[in-house]
């Protein structure tokens, strides 16, 4: 027995842009609008802003990131991975949160001395001295790591 004819039903209920009703069956989703799309009207949905990882055709990486893929790690690299890795077994974390990785390119003497290359739109740039201190560490901490370092000293003279 068939179904019963449905008064004022639209003969083309796939618009453009529109998901198609169910049916049951099988769904075209090449009638949807297309998610990836990077522009309405010809304006951009997101600005470029510089980080971006995917690369169009026959751009390549540059020098820095390929060494970096293939393991040849610059003296730079090398040293902010062992500073991360000296502060993970020295406050046993397995992964440090973004605060903690801050906190290890700060005490490794990076400061913000130069405008951004990059355009974040949600941010505001800023710049300090080369010269400004790190400010990661309380007054406590700071006399907690002099009282071990005098500590370590005096237990490697008494050896």
């Amino acid at each position: 027995m068939g179904m019963p004819a449905l008064k004022n039903a639209d003969p083309n209920p796939n618009r453009p842009g529109q998901p198609p009703k169910s049916t049951g069956g099988v769904v075209d989703r090449r009638m949807w609008a297309d998610r990836r799309s990077t522009s309405v009207d010809g304006v951009p949905l997101n600005p470029p802003s510089g980080l971006e990882r995917r690369r169009g055709p026959g751009r390549r990486l540059s020098d820095f990131a390929r060494s970096a893929e293939e393991g040849d790690l610059t003296k730079e690299q090398f040293l902010f991975l062992m500073a991360v890795e000296q502060f993970k077994k020295s406050n046993q974390v397995t992964f440090p949160t973004w605060t903690d990785v801050l906190e290890v390119v700060r005490l490794l003497g990076y400061r913000k001395t130069m405008p951004m290359e990059i355009k974040i739109t949600s941010a505001e740039d800023w710049r300090e001295a080369p010269d400004t201190p790190s400010d990661v560490r309380t007054d406590r901490q700071k006399q907690r790591n002099a009282n071990a370092e005098a500590q370590f000293r005096a237990q490697r003279e008494a050896a």
